[in-house]
């Protein structure tokens, strides 16, 4: 059974060694898992993304709680909401989602559970990677289109603009390596429609984050 793409974005900000989300990944890990859910409402034909607007194309069940509840809330909006509006709506639920991803991922022996203590004090439930095959192949495939010419397909085009409005292109490559990608990330992330508008959503909602965090 292929992962899912809230699956695939947090197996990528998770860190292989402690099992914790990386501090990279805090908040925009959250836009970004919310738009990760969009970007599959939309791989799986549910929801169709215009500027400004979102709206249901089928809302049969998908199978899958999350993206099922999400198409619900969605169908049932008295007014069509863009996604900046959705991923600020469904970031606010962020935990809840990751629970649910990570527990698939550990029901498939992807990873496993494990609780213990936050500097010795607060209680926390870290996920070491059991088997990093599905890991390996999600990095790889973004790897390829990369470092490869040629038109990706939908889904890579899409994990690859959210990768990048996450910010978490710098856990992946080397300074140099990101340095000559970064044209090509570019103008992957801008070779969809969807890309464009949930990306920009993304980034835009960093923006303002950066701009009233406190001074650290």
């Amino acid at each position: 059974m292929p992962l899912t793409m809230p699956e695939e974005i947090l197996l990528l900000m998770l860190d292989d060694e402690s099992g914790r989300l990386t501090d990279r990944a805090a908040p925009s890990g959250d836009h970004a898992l919310a738009g990760a859910i969009l970007a599959e409402l939309v791989l799986e034909e549910r929801i169709g993304v215009e500027p400004g607007r979102i709206t249901v194309r089928d809302p049969a069940p998908t199978g899958d709680a999350v993206l099922d509840e999400v198409l619900a809330r969605i169908s049932a909006e008295p007014e069509t909401q863009g996604g900046r509006r959705w991923i600020e709506t469904l970031a606010r639920e962020a935990d809840r989602y990751r629970d649910h991803y990570f527990n698939r991922l550990v029901e498939r022996g992807i990873l496993r559970a494990e609780e213990g203590r936050f500097l010795w004090i607060f209680p926390e439930r870290r996920y070491p990677v059991v088997s990093d095959k599905e890991e390996r192949e999600v990095k790889a495939r973004l790897m390829g289109v990369i470092f490869e010419d040629g038109v990706p397909e939908t889904r890579d085009a899409l994990l690859i603009g959210l990768t990048r409005a996450a910010g978490l292109f710098p856990m992946l490559l080397a300074p140099a390596e990101l340095e000559r990608a970064q044209p090509r990330i570019d103008a992957v992330t801008e070779m969809e429609t969807l890309n464009r508008s949930l990306s920009a959503a993304v980034r835009d909602i960093f923006t303002e984050v950066a701009r009233y965090a406190p001074m650290m």
